[in-house]
């Protein structure tokens, strides 16, 4: 057995390999007996325990919890390490994972609908008030768990990898089950979604929607409370706070709102667990009638999703996600389960709630972009002039900056381009910003000679569409992949021409478009895939430039294709 983990007090990553021994439970009658015995070894031989808790587990702490019968992994399993070993950051490979992007829901659309009507008919009758649905997302092809770890769960802040010779499992984790230090006893429950924008003005009003609903406002709230009275069978008298309350944090892929509830204990883990698994964010409103519910309607038992990973270790300290996010491989076929949900109550929409699974989903597809990735602008710097469209420029920084939590000094950034200016002596430069996440720069430049009049770049369309979920099409980074993807194969010609899966056209490898429909020049929407381009903004907003979808088809038909960037401007293009 080896796990990894993020330990949430130092944000440092922790190894166990080599265990001394492996305690496991396959009857519900053997948990509480396990985990004691577990604890034991910890407190007496001075040893870290690590595992896992799978979610059909519950009915070992507590017979009234009914779950479908466990199938395959054990209902908790934990190795014994003599030390933990900090690891340094993972690195990302940049060799193909050998693992599959296909995974399919267990549950039809229709289904999940009329499913999500039968939980708002038992809230109608008073049996219910929340009830956390989810569903499974499949795949056969994963041949390399540690990769798909890396992939989808690096930047996650209780992220989780723990394999086995039969299967791994890979937990991307944002949410704290509970955290105790001493007697000092933290939960961070999450509940309310909402799905990140792709460009920085569409996430903005994503992150404003989700903090201005009431219906997840409730919902946190509802969950929170479900945490102080689970919390409160094991706190000390009078120390269960709500610290905090829908607060919204960012991850990669969606917005989420979560609560802090502290206690003070004396209990020991086996006790905290008995009283608090499952996490109440995992399971709904009341906890008992809820699952019930649940053990109906989903069609496979839970397994390792929503149940817990995490360490005991010695001093009475321990630390426990919920394993949302997450999923089981079978190492030996390659097949692996992925679990997406969320919290149905009577004002839920259920096209609405699907379409947030979805979203929740999003993140198998994409994998993570190397920890050193930069922001990157190119700029066109003349004697005359100075910086063209400096303020675009700074402003597209400044929003790309405040996306991906890039440190932003736009007085430090402006003070470092007018010593550059000083040192230039050609009629035109090519000016290149590099910007890292602690915000420091990085300019150089090359001397240009712009023609007076070009001829037509010759451009051919790519050969494949562009993902509109690739959040790296909306800022202008390092991360060039779909770009350097779009050259590749196609010869004799200047650019390539992007278009989307939709058949519309989006912009080119270097620039963006603009075509000339009926007298009328037209650029694409942002919304169908393609770069916020600077001189692009500019002439939308002096009127020179409409924006509308543009389909493939109609290029056979424009008066006039122009490419658009803010160091060539404006130049001809034709379709070879």
């Amino acid at each position: 057995m080896r796990i990894v983990l993020r330990d949430l007090a130092t944000c440092r990553w922790l190894e166990f390999s080599e265990p001394v021994a492996v305690l496991a439970a396959r009857e519900h009658a053997d948990v509480m007996e396990t985990l004691r015995n577990i604890e034991s070894r910890v407190d007496e031989d001075n040893l870290w325990a690590a595992g896992f808790i799978a979610y059909e587990a519950a009915a070992g702490f507590d017979q009234a919890c009914v779950t479908q019968e466990s199938t395959g992994l054990p209902l908790l399993s934990f190795g014994l390490f003599r030390r933990a070993e900090e690891l340094p950051e993972p690195e990302l490979s940049t060799e193909p994972s050998g693992n599959s992007a296909d995974w399919q829901l267990d549950t039809a659309q229709h289904t999940y609908m009329r499913n999500v009507e039968r939980i708002r008919e038992q809230i109608a009758l008073g049996n219910t008030y929340q009830v956390n649905y989810t569903m499974r997302g499949q795949t056969r092809a994963i041949q390399n768990p540690w990769q798909l770890f890396l992939d989808i769960a690096r930047d996650a802040p209780l992220a989780a990898y723990l394999e086995t010779d039969e299967y791994a499992i890979v937990s991307a984790s944002p949410e704290l089950f509970f955290r105790l230090d001493g007697s000092a006893l933290t939960s961070r429950p999450m509940k309310g979604t909402a799905v990140r924008g792709l460009d920085a003005s569409d996430d903005a009003r994503r992150h404003r929607d989700l903090l201005n609903s009431v219906k997840d406002r409730a919902e946190n709230v509802m969950i929170a409370d479900m945490l102080r009275n689970d919390m409160g069978r094991v706190a000390d008298p009078g120390t269960v706070v709500a610290e905090s309350l829908f607060d919204i944090e960012k991850y990669s892929t969606v917005w989420q709102a979560t609560s802090t509830v502290s206690a003070a204990t004396g209990k020991p883990v086996s006790e905290i667990l008995a009283a608090l698994f499952p996490c109440a964010s995992i399971t709904g409103a009341p906890k008992i009638a809820s699952m019930e519910l649940i053990a109906k309607l989903e069609r496979s038992p839970r397994g390792i999703y929503t149940g817990t990973i995490g360490y005991i270790a010695p001093g009475r300290k321990a630390q426990f996600n919920v394993a949302i996010r997450t999923a089981h491989v079978d190492r030996r076929s390659g097949d692996a389960e992925y679990g997406v949900g969320g919290g149905i109550v009577w004002d839920s929409r259920p096209a609405l709630e699907y379409a947030e699974c979805l979203a929740k989903g999003r993140i198998l597809r994409q994998r993570q972009a190397p920890a050193d990735f930069q922001l990157l602008e190119t700029m066109l710097w003349t004697r005359e002039s100075g910086y063209f469209l400096l303020d675009g420029h700074l402003s597209r920084l400044s929003a790309s900056a405040e996306y991906f939590d890039f440190d932003f000094d736009k007085e430090h950034i402006i003070e470092e381009l007018q010593k550059l200016a000083m040192t230039l002596h050609n009629e035109h430069h090519r000016v290149r910003l590099l910007m890292d996440k602690t915000g420091e720069t990085t300019l150089t430049e090359t001397a240009l000679c712009l023609p007076t009049q070009s001829a037509a770049f010759r451009v051919r369309l790519a050969k494949r569409h562009v993902d509109t979920d690739n959040v790296f099409l909306y800022h202008k980074t390092t991360q060039r992949a779909a770009y350097e993807n779009a050259l590749e194969g196609v010869d004799d010609c200047d650019d390539v021409l992007l278009w989307n899966r939709e058949g519309y056209l989006t912009e080119s490898t270097v620039a963006n478009v603009a075509v000339r429909l009926h007298e009328r020049l037209y650029t694409p929407p942002i919304r169908c895939g393609l770069l916020p381009g600077v001189l692009r903004a500019s002439l939308l907003e002096s009127g020179e430039l409409h924006e509308r979808p543009i389909r493939l088809s109609e290029l056979a038909d424009a008066q006039e294709i122009i490419l658009l960037n803010s160091v060539r401007k404006q130049y001809p293009a034709r379709l070879v």
